[in-house]
């Protein structure tokens, strides 16, 4: 009996795309986890590492290819801080990426938010504006809407606590001496940092931003709890309340 002949046309098309969504398939020298395993992360470029969190890629493009398209997806943030900038919708909007992929790519993120904000709390003594600027900005230069947040400090200057406040809209915060102040007494506070963000990335304080940190610390006078700055985080740059005599 002849020998017959495979028709490509009746092969299998599953098999082609499971041979290019799996990472082993591509050459050695180019698959991320022998890269990092070999060298260490390091030499991992961004969509290297994304691909090693998404896993497998989908029957159109290999994890590699779906890590790149996130990359490029955002107008305004390029490269990993995207990841701070994007939803659910907009991550399974990408083919190929699903639910699940796409909520261990926002708690990637959100680790490494976290991740920043404990190393920096560690590492810093609120004896100064700089201090208070770079803890805050790590958590709060992201944001896409306003917060407020609150940082109380021992007599040391040393950090006890910290939470935010309030959530707002996005060109509108509330500051409530009564929440800030109960949450001062109870951690027993000697001193407090307020920081709020503006979403339009112009950190230069308002009328409101300046009136409302002057009533504030009036209150912090009679309840014996100083406010020691109040800092205002752009994405573009930042302000200490403080430094700028309005304190």
């Amino acid at each position: 009996m002849k020998n017959e002949k495979k028709n490509p046309e009746n092969h299998d098309p599953r098999a082609v795309f499971e041979d290019h969504m799996k990472i082993r398939d591509m050459p050695e020298e180019e698959r991320p986890y022998e890269k990092c395993e070999k060298y260490g992360p390091a030499v991992l470029s961004d969509a290297e590492l994304l691909a090693v969190v998404i896993r497998t890629g989908s029957r159109q493009f290999r994890s590699t290819e779906l890590a790149y398209k996130i990359l490029k997806l955002h107008t305004a943030y390029t490269g990993v801080n995207c990841l701070f900038h994007m939803g659910m919708n907009e991550l399974t909007g990408i083919n190929g990426i699903g639910r699940i992929k796409a909520i261990q790519l926002i708690c990637c993120a959100e680790l490494a938010r976290r991740m920043n904000q404990e190393e920096n709390a560690q590492k810093l003594v609120f004896d100064d504006p700089s201090a208070a600027i770079a803890y805050f900005s790590d958590r709060m230069r992201h944001l896409e809407h306003e917060e407020v947040h609150a940082a109380y400090l021992d007599m040391k200057m040393r950090l006890i606590s910290s939470e935010c406040i309030y959530k707002g809209t996005l060109n509108k915060s509330v500051f409530e001496p009564r929440e800030i102040f109960s949450n001062a007494l109870r951690c027993n506070a000697a001193y407090l940092i307020l920081a709020h963000n503006h979403p339009s990335g112009n950190a230069t304080p308002s009328d409101a931003d300046i009136s409302a940190t002057k009533r504030i610390d009036e209150c912090g006078k009679i309840m014996g709890i100083k406010l020691y700055d109040h800092v205002i985080i752009g994405y573009d740059g930042c302000v200490s309340m403080k430094e700028e005599g309005l304190i």
